[in-house]
């Protein structure tokens, strides 16, 4: 044998990469081409965006200009006063209307949503054309937008709780069936087969593989959803004359500023604390 040959340092820098055996064992043309890459796509981004705003007439010198003393009014302006304080007895109960109409619509959401999700799932479905047509209808309502949907049903049941209530279901509806059919399709199958090889009945496979395998998934996403609409509820009181959205309407164009910023104040707090509640839950199950 050659000298080469029994020498293991000769051995293991013939198998080394060419490139690393240049410039002791750096090779800068890489990080060169990814910070061009990363370059020429911020340039494309700018220019896109300029072009954007020359089109519109948008001003960005102007709007940069001018945002500073837009946050000092809206600072000023819309900061509780002692006065304000005195309004919370109205401001309460509507918040708590808006709160529970969320849940409600959510809840109710995820239920029809599951259900529907297990029948069009690819693991689990019956199979046939329901899969394609659940995932149609899922599609259908989850692009429509939950003030679109406000605006439709305002023709037909007028500005009441229950007009407020049906756009958030239906949005959620669309939005959890189709995040039920994503987790579903994701879980193992091995479950699934077993107890279809054992000849378990569809209900069986369901309640013993589907629904266990799925639940941490489904809560996540209903709690999530219940948080999405507490937010979207403040828009559409604003459209059904409901709830916490009709009240700081109201004060907003009385220009009630100050208590119109003691209602905003409070969904905040609601919204953060369903957030801060829902992590926990979150956290509990995974």
């Amino acid at each position: 044998m050659t000298e080469r040959a029994l020498n293991p340092a000769s051995r293991l820098s013939s198998l080394r990469p060419r490139s690393s055996r240049r410039r002791g064992g750096y090779d800068g043309s890489f990080f060169r081409r990814r910070m061009a890459a990363v370059a020429c796509a911020a340039l494309a981004c700018a220019a896109l965006g300029a072009l954007s705003g020359t089109y519109v007439g948008f001003d960005f010198a102007q709007a940069a200009f001018e945002v500073p003393g837009g946050f000092a009014w809206m600072l000023a302006q819309f900061v509780p006063t002692a006065a304000s304080l005195e309004k919370l007895g109205s401001i309460l109960p509507a918040l708590g209307s808006t709160v529970l109409a969320s849940v409600a619509s959510s809840c109710t959401a995820a239920v029809l949503a599951y259900a529907c999700a297990v029948l069009g799932s690819r693991t689990a479905g019956v199979g046939g054309p329901v899969a394609p047509i659940v995932r149609a209808i899922a599609s259908l309502f989850r692009n429509i937008p939950v003030v679109a949907w406000a605006f439709i049903l305002l023709f037909s049941f007028k500005q009441s709780e229950f007009t407020g209530f049906f756009a958030l279901f239906l949005t959620s509806f669309g939005y959890l069936t189709r995040c039920f059919l994503e987790s579903i399709d994701e879980m193992s199958a091995g479950p699934v087969e077993a107890l279809r090889a054992v000849g378990a009945s569809y209900g069986q496979i369901v309640a013993q593989a589907v629904v266990p395998l799925s639940i941490t998934s489904v809560v996540s996403w209903v709690l999530y959803m219940i948080e999405t609409n507490i937010r979207d509820a403040t828009l559409i009181g604003i459209l059904t004359g409901t709830g916490i959205g009709f009240v700081f309407d109201i004060y907003y164009k009385s220009f009630r500023y100050d208590v119109a910023g003691l209602v905003i104040l409070c969904i905040i707090a609601v919204v953060v604390a369903c957030e801060l509640a829902s992590n926990h839950v979150r956290r509990q199950i995974i």
